[in-house]
């Protein structure tokens, strides 16, 4: 018998996961503590684990080999040297916000090619305004996307991209898709490839290796037209040579999901820039079948586990995804 871990804090999702191993699994027994004093207790023989694992339970977690991480971008601190060094595998649900994610991210390249901030702006004042549009119309057919992280939300963008008859171009350390028609460069050559983009489209990880990648040197080789778009992880941008950049006519303009600083400060100047759209870090909310297509991955990866399988989605903790 395996013995699994829902590590807390318990809430309705977990209990519901829990239920649903138990039923399905007759190899495992699934406990849920409630407090991270009762979580250490029951770490000591467990198997695996689904959460966050802090340092002094990891310490004591003698039996420890799968832990899933509920998310395929985790908060910050997530990863430790103890939990990296630790010889657990850790398995992550990457790809159940392919759909989601990137038709925000399409709501953003629709948008802000036809000039919409603009006659939005100009509704706001009850404007009848044709000429309200202030950025050149940019038709999609001739332009080209770079997308910056080719995974699961990536690559189905890319194939929207495509769709649209726009060129797609793909940064990626790891491909894992086979995408004909993305020119794809590895993270070396984002520099070469950025000045060709019409809209530059970020949904990497936060990692160490990407954290203020996005900064007031990149926006320079970016075109003084094209659009920025970052659905991936805030603190990947820095926010104010963004807005720098957009407030200059350096880039032509943005949308984000994601902050370097969340909630936005009010007193931010991104807020009131012109061509600039902001939605508050809600691509996947309200997404009513997010929660099966994560039980899923954890229930085949508990499957494997329990067969000797190599688990789906593992992450390479040294880079945090």
């Amino acid at each position: 018998m395996l013995k699994f871990v829902m590590m807390p804090p318990q809430n309705d999702l977990k209990k519901w996961f829990a239920t649903r191993l138990t039923e399905t699994l007759s190899e495992y027994t699934v406990v849920s503590p409630e407090t991270d004093g009762d979580a250490r207790r029951e770490m000591v023989d467990a198997d695996a684990a689904f959460g966050w694992i802090p340092p002094e339970t990891l310490s004591v977690s003698e039996k420890l080999r799968w832990l899933q991480n509920p998310d395929s971008g985790p908060f910050e601190g997530y990863f430790y040297p103890e939990l990296i060094d630790h010889p657990v595998i850790i398995a992550n649900p990457r790809g159940i916000y392919f759909d989601h994610i990137s038709h925000h991210i399409m709501m953003f390249v629709l948008a802000l090619s036809r000039g919409l901030p603009w006659y939005v702006e100009a509704q706001s004042r009850k404007v009848w305004d044709k000429e309200a549009r202030e950025s050149p119309y940019i038709y999609l057919p001739d332009a080209t996307a770079l997308i910056v992280g080719v995974g699961g939300v990536g690559h189905e963008t890319a194939r929207l991209c495509h769709e649209f008859g726009m060129d797609v171009i793909g940064v990626d350390p790891r491909p894992e898709y086979d995408l004909p028609h993305v020119e794809m460069h590895s993270p070396e050559e984002l520099d070469d490839v950025l000045p060709r983009a019409d809209f530059v489209i970020a949904t990497t990880p936060h990692t160490p290796e990407t954290a203020g990648m996005w900064n007031a040197d990149r926006f320079k080789y970016m075109k003084n037209t094209a659009y920025f778009i970052n659905i991936g992880r805030g603190k990947t941008t820095r926010i104010d040579a963004l807005a720098d950049a957009v407030e200059s006519g350096e880039i032509g303009g943005c949308g984000l999901d994601v902050y370097e600083i969340e909630p936005l400060p009010p007193d931010h100047k991104l807020w009131s820039l012109p061509n600039v759209l902001l939605t508050p870090h809600i691509a996947v909310r309200e997404a009513d079948n997010l929660p099966e297509r994560r039980f899923q991955i954890l229930l085949e990866n508990a499957r494997r586990f329990a067969a000797g399988q190599p688990l789906k989605n593992i992450v390479d903790k040294s880079r945090w995804y």
